[in-house]
This record gives C-alpha cells, sequence and structure tokens, in this order.
C-alpha cells in the first residue's frame, strides 16, 4: 500500500495513520520530519534547506522532493507507505507523481478524511492545555470537571495560541485554497478514497478507513 494522507487541520488523519501501521508495518513519512532529520545530520539536502529556513524563507519543492526520494529509497518503504503533510498542492502532487514513477513506486490511493467546517472549528478552538501536565482537553467533546482545571493534577488549563479562532480560521482557509484541490486531482486518478472523519468513535471511523482502502 502507498498512500497519500489528505485532510484538514484536525481532522484526524495522524491518528487513523498510526492505526493504519499498527495493521499494517509501514513507515508514516512525514516531510516536516524529514526537514529535521536532514537538518540535525547536516546532509547536502538538510544544509541546503537549512539556508533558507535561516532566511525565514519556504524550502523550494525540489528539496523537499529530494529527501521523499532519499526516504523511499530506503528497505522499509519496499513493502509501502504513507506520505503526510506532503503533497500540499496540485504543483507538488505532480512533481511527486513524476518522481514516484521513475521508481515504479505510483500510489495506490489518497485517503481524504472529510470533516465539515464547523466541527473542525470545534476541535480545534476547544482544545485547551494543562499548564502543568501538558495533559489535553476539550470544552466541546472532553470537558474537564472543573472547568478551568485539569482532572488529572488539578493544575490550569490554557488555550494555546494557535487553537485560536482567528489562527484556526486562517490555517482553514490555507487548506481550502491550496490543499483541498488535490481532492480533484487524485479523483481524476480514480485513486481518491473518501471517508466520513466527523461521526463516530476513532475506532468507528478506522472502520470506515479500512473498508475505503481494502486492508
Amino acid at each position: 500500500m502507498r498512500l497519500v494522507l489528505l485532510g484538514a487541520p484536525g481532522a484526524g488523519k495522524g491518528t487513523q495513520a498510526k492505526k493504519i501501521i499498527e495493521k499494517n508495518p509501514i513507515p508514516q513519512i512525514s516531510t516536516g520530519d524529514l526537514l529535521r532529520a536532514a537538518v540535525a545530520a547536516g546532509t547536502a539536502l538538510g544544509k541546503e534547506a537549512k539556508s533558507y529556513m535561516d532566511k525565514g524563507e519556504l524550502v523550494p519543492d525540489s528539496v523537499v522532493l529530494g529527501m521523499v526520494e532519499e526516504r523511499l529509497k530506503q528497505d522499509d518503504c519496499k513493502k509501502g507507505y504513507i506520505l503526510d503533510g506532503f503533497p500540499r498542492n496540485t504543483k507538488q502532487a505532480e512533481a511527486l507523481d513524476n518522481m514516484l514513477g521513475s521508481l515504479n513506486m505510483s500510489l495506490t490511493a489518497a485517503l481524504s478524511v472529510d470533516v465539515q467546517f464547523d466541527l473542525l472549528m470545534k476541535r480545534l478552538t476547544g482544545r485547551r492545555t494543562c499548564k502543568s501536565c501538558g495533559q489535553m482537553f476539550n470544552i466541546y467533546s472532553n470537558a474537564p470537571k472543573k472547568d478551568g482545571a485539569c482532572d488529572k493534577c488539578g493544575g490550569e488549563l490554557f488555550q494555546r495560541d494557535d487553537d485560536r479562532e482567528e489562527t484556526i480560521k486562517k490555517r482553514l482557509e490555507v487548506y481550502n485554497a491550496q490543499t483541498a484541490p488535490l481532492i480533484d486531482y487524485y479523483g481524476k486518478k480514480n485513486i481518491l478514497k473518501s471517508v466520513d472523519g466527523g461521526t463516530g468513535s476513532i475506532d468507528e471511523i478506522f472502520v470506515k478507513v479500512c473498508n475505503a482502502l481494502g486492508i
């Protein structure tokens, strides 16, 4: 299984990826993780990426694609892989397809975890984190027993800056503008699989994922 994961922030695609890996032991490849590892290791691509990051610039697609290619050539990817966080737009998807074709590792599916906008807003803006132990809550779906206090240690709960409504709206707008067109892209290639990630428990959604992917 060679899979690309699609879904807006808060859709739960990372959670489903972990469950796919438990059932099918293939690597989950995050471009963010690849970038950090390459920079830390001081590889040629890592040094090139760092030169852009140090200037506050985006790392070019060619560099990111080079890191993905290096990772896919490793032995543990022979049985398959899950790409998480890449591609982010159709231009990257086209470049990825060309690279995968040259490696004879073309995608078998693109999985889209679909969640309605208002539910995404509740999932993300409702998050509260304990200042003391880091325990997470959600005031809409997993509220603490006492308002503003952690059930685990009694610590104070707070809302992270990146969970505030104006920040979340911007993130979702960027997703809709850049990444959502990938659903059309992979749909035209007849490899798109969509599941409703907005209703049901994590395990119930995973059953939908398994049915969609035939695993």
